[in-house]
């Protein structure tokens, strides 16, 4: 009967499940399938809703739009 490299006996008796590098290679994309799922979970559960888009700005709201057009344009002067 052959033998696998840490000594346990292979053959048509012994399952696959025995075999721990069976287990690295499915579990390395299971974890990220089961990570993928609860990040996908998180990110719905969790969504802000949107605000609707006003064509003009409050009055209370100009000092942040003018803050980050200042930072978006890197300060360019008109």
């Amino acid at each position: 009967m052959a033998r696998n490299i840490d000594s346990t006996p292979v053959g048509p008796s012994t399952p696959w499940w025995r075999f721990p590098m069976v287990w690295l290679v499915i579990g390395g994309p299971a974890v990220v399938v089961v990570a993928g799922i609860v990040t996908a979970v998180i990110a719905v559960k969790g969504a802000d809703e949107v605000l609707p888009h006003d064509s003009e700005a409050k009055v209370s709201d100009r000092p942040a739009v003018q803050g980050r057009n200042h930072a978006a344009t890197a300060g360019q002067s008109r």
